[in-house]
């Protein structure tokens, strides 16, 4: 099968959640679909390795504006691109560094060209336009690349969320003439999702999807939630962008979000995610169980030696005392396993998600496990 060909195999939810498979040159995405986050190349305190062996990851995601400031696309394309650089074989996607549009307010000003950057490293300036958001990314080599964007903060108002979602349609269209106007560097096809955007403005919403789906692509992205706004504010905006993109194209959640937010959210019809949730709240000391979630540096867990995700480390491996200790006395090996844990379950909740949508029993098991998803143990 073509490269980017997207497969949809089974609905459930009255049609809107899916089971497909996305195909990509470095290899097949089973979806829905969670990508590890591996902003600088790197999933942080996890091995390539242990992601593609252990944990099975299909596809990770990677930062454009963190990987363009460190090491730097020369450095990159010297060594032949991301895959060969951090070690990893599977499928890649870079976000554009659009959401750093969003999160670096108080170092960046937005332009039509673009957007003039301070490095958070160095304080050095730089400029990001839709041209060299797309050569960076030509130079990154991810099989998925987004369109430069503006995610706008929440709250605004309704006039700046248009001007915004305006401006991101005409970096859309500037992204797409330099993409088609260049190559892929290393030898295997490169895909272009557009982004919707609009905020939490339903009129917005629409208008953008009508706007993005007229430009023809592989893909297409959400954008611009949960920045703040409320979870059923995020679902309703989801929902409606489902409801308006392709039914036979993938489509990509950003940044979202908890278990819950995913689960919600691929019952809307969504088929892939990221979200730094379970590695950056590994690293503070919650973990994600089916049964509920753990703040493992509670006392509660100092004498509980029952095992850690003995599917994932076994039933003789570490114990929850175990890993207690680890966090308490400050050992790197807790951000290690902790992290490793929360990536398994977050991998596992998809297979199954994916299971139960082939099945066609989705909808059921969902409402079953969600309460215990987002209760505290």
């Amino acid at each position: 099968m073509e490269p980017f060909a997207f497969l949809v195999e089974a609905t459930d939810c009255g049609g809107k959640a899916r089971a497909g498979t996305l195909f990509t040159a470095h290899g097949p995405v089973p979806t829905p679909a969670f990508m590890p986050v591996g902003t600088v190349g790197t999933v942080k305190a996890v091995r390539s390795l242990e992601l593609q062996k252990e944990l099975q990851a299909s596809i990770l995601l990677a930062n454009t504006y963190h990987l363009y400031l460190r090491p730097g696309p020369d450095i990159l394309q010297e060594a032949g691109g991301l895959h060969r650089f951090m070690g990893w074989n599977g499928p890649l996607l870079t976000d554009s560094g659009g959401y750093q549009v969003y999160s670096l307010a108080r170092t960046r000003s937005i332009s039509e060209q673009g957007v003039l950057f301070q490095s958070h490293v160095d304080g050095s300036r730089h400029l990001f336009t839709p041209e060299r958001v797309m050569d960076i990314q030509r130079a990154i080599g991810a099989d998925i690349v987004m369109a430069f964007d503006e995610c706008p903060p929440y709250p605004c108002s309704e006039d700046y969320a248009r001007r915004s979602m305006e401006l991101t349609h005409r970096w859309l269209i500037r992204c797409v003439e330099r993409w088609q106007a260049t190559e892929p560097l290393y030898g295997y096809p490169q895909a272009l999702f557009p982004i919707l955007q609009g905020s939490v403005y339903s009129a917005l919403r629409e208008a953008s999807g009508r706007f993005v789906t007229q430009v023809p692509a592989p893909g297409y992205a959400i954008g611009g939630l949960a920045v703040g706004e409320p979870a059923e504010t995020m679902y309703a905006m989801v929902e409606l962008a489902c409801d308006i993109l392709p039914f036979e194209k993938p489509r990509y959640l950003m940044g979202v979000g908890t278990p819950v937010n995913i689960l919600e959210s691929v019952a809307r019809g969504v088929d892939m995610f990221d979200c730094v949730i379970p590695t950056r709240n590994a690293r503070h000391g919650m973990l994600f169980t089916w049964q509920g979630i753990i703040r493992i540096k509670n006392t509660r867990w100092q004498r509980c030696f029952e095992p850690l995700n003995p599917t994932l480390f076994g039933e003789e491996g570490y114990t929850l005392a175990y890993l207690h200790h680890l966090f308490r006395t400050g050992e790197i090996l807790a951000l290690h396993l902790a992290t490793l844990h929360n990536l398994h379950f977050y991998l596992e909740l998809m297979r199954a998600a994916r299971e139960q949508i082939l099945s066609g029993d989705f909808e059921a098991w969902r409402h079953r496990v969600t309460p215990a998803l987002q209760s505290s143990l």
